[in-house]
């Protein structure tokens, strides 16, 4: 199978070039609008001097020197990057996407989690700071792909001659799944400043559904206060009622619900994938859930991403399992909250200002999620895999269910074994295995996920992950 299909994406490069009007919108030269995340110029890289970062501890299983690698440090565009090669590169280039790092002005640099594995194997990496904070997925596409295409003359400004990378993956976790998805898009392709065609991609707990994450954190929203019994008000209105509504639903938030709260809690449930192993002990001790209940209030802008509301709620009907009734006394109260049309429109001076992952790919993409994530949640899988086979371009996708009880908690040894899996698939192996996300009943099966979790823990595991396979292993979840 070849790796690319080059006809086929410039065909769907074309025709989402015509979609947003040939990069002109019908021929309007009127200045682009500007919103609130374009005057927020004052970010700067941590280490802005640096030059190079340092080289990673060996371990008793490593086959090559990691001191004997490459690594150089700088500055690109405003962006901080780190690179680190190999002295047995292989040719590929891996570009890393790092998550949503706060509204700081701060820019920081993640080493990619399976840096090891990446050197180990002969594969150079590269990580962009991006040169803005807040949940700018266009950036973060516009910065990576900067670096990628810079990738041989930052080398040979540092004295090392390296040709272009015979392949350039992709790899990302949570916001960085999302950058990783919307880059291979063919709309990405069509509209962005920096165009890089990837050859796989591995997005790992990533916002694959895009502003429909927003949609969710709305509903979650608006459920919790028409269970709670909070009258109907803006959405912004949310700190005068918050506690009223914590109160009412949980005992102890969110671990212990009150008998109220159960209602609400089958909810969520449903609005995250519906029923499956790890959901309880997401809610319980995954801790994701707090992060949810901390973007309560805001006003649809993705704190100024847009310039107006792209969350929707209209296309949820809210279930409680096992009570018909209440579900319907639910979907009639609530309030129900509509997106601003073309909020988040095509643009005519790049990429939109949340890309999309329209499942326009055509490229080997292997996609790895946790089920007691509540923060990017397994539904995120499900509306991707929708939206590829919308697409016809179900062949091309692959995705695995991870028990695990948190956002982004996967080890090492998961994210290696998916990563292999793209790459030998893409120089031509048979397509992989995953799993079925869409059917109710696998799904929910008590062993589903059990087929590419993997809890052997090794050197560059972090102590949370180590920590919450741990408490599933107390819960009896483990897979058999």
């Amino acid at each position: 199978m070849p790796s690319v299909r080059p006809m086929f994406l410039s065909l769907l490069a074309a025709a989402a070039l015509t979609a947003c009007g040939g990069g002109g919108d019908g021929g309007d030269s009127a200045p682009e609008e500007t919103r609130l995340q374009d005057s927020r110029n004052s970010f700067v890289p941590a280490e802005p001097a640096a030059t190079t970062f340092d080289a990673l501890k060996a371990d008793a299983g490593d086959t090559v020197d990691n001191a004997s690698t490459s690594r150089w440090a700088g500055v690109l565009g405003g962006a901080a990057y780190r690179i680190e090669v190999p002295a047995n590169w292989n040719g590929r280039l891996v570009m890393y996407a790092h998550g949503y790092a706060g509204t700081g002005n701060t820019l920081a640099i993640t080493n990619p989690s399976i840096r090891r594995h990446l050197i180990q194997s002969g594969y150079a990496w590269a990580a962009s700071s991006y040169t803005k904070n807040y949940y700018d997925v266009r950036v973060g596409v516009e910065d990576t792909n900067a670096l990628a295409q810079a990738f041989s003359s930052i080398a040979a400004a540092r004295g090392r001659t390296l040709s272009a990378p015979q392949r350039t993956y992709i790899v990302g976790h949570s916001m960085g799944g999302h950058i990783a998805a919307a880059a291979i898009e063919a709309e990405a392709q069509a509209t962005a400043n920096h165009k890089v065609r990837y050859h796989g991609a591995v997005p790992m707990c990533g916002v694959m559904g895009d502003t429909e994450l927003f949609d969710y954190f709305t509903a979650a929203q608006v459920t919790a206060q028409a269970i709670a019994g909070v009258p109907q008000q803006p959405l912004t209105g949310w700190p005068a009622v918050s506690a009223q509504v914590t109160s009412t639903l949980f005992t102890t938030f969110p671990s212990v619900p009150t008998a109220t709260g159960m209602g609400y809690l089958a909810v969520v449930q449903n609005l995250t994938g519906g029923p499956r192993p790890l959901f309880d002990l997401g809610m319980a001790v995954g801790g994701s859930f707090a992060a949810v209940w901390g973007v309560f209030g805001g006003d649809g802008t993705v704190n100024g991403i847009l310039n107006s509301n792209v969350a929707d709620t209209t296309r949820f009907t809210y279930v409680i399992d096992g009570n018909a009734a209440a579900s319907a006394a639910l979907n009639a109260a609530v309030q129900k909250i509509s997106a601003t049309p073309d909020a988040n429109r095509l643009r005519r001076d790049g990429l939109r200002w949340i890309p999309k992952a329209n499942g326009e790919i055509g490229i080997p993409v292997v996609t790895l999620h946790t089920l007691g994530d509540l923060y990017v949640p397994f539904s995120m899988q499900q509306i991707y895999q929708r939206r590829v086979a919308a697409k016809g371009n179900s062949g091309w996708l692959v995705q695995r269910a991870i028990r695990g009880a948190s956002h982004c908690d996967f080890t090492v040894a998961e994210q290696v074994e998916a990563f292999d899996a793209m790459v030998q698939w893409e120089q031509g192996g048979a397509k992989p295995a995953g799993d079925d996300v869409l059917t109710p009943a696998t799904v929910a099966a008590p062993t589903y996920g059990c087929t590419y979790t993997r809890n052997t823990l090794g050197p560059d595991d972090s102590n949370t992950t180590a920590q919450l396979r741990g408490a599933i292993a107390q819960n009896a979840a483990t897979c058999p």
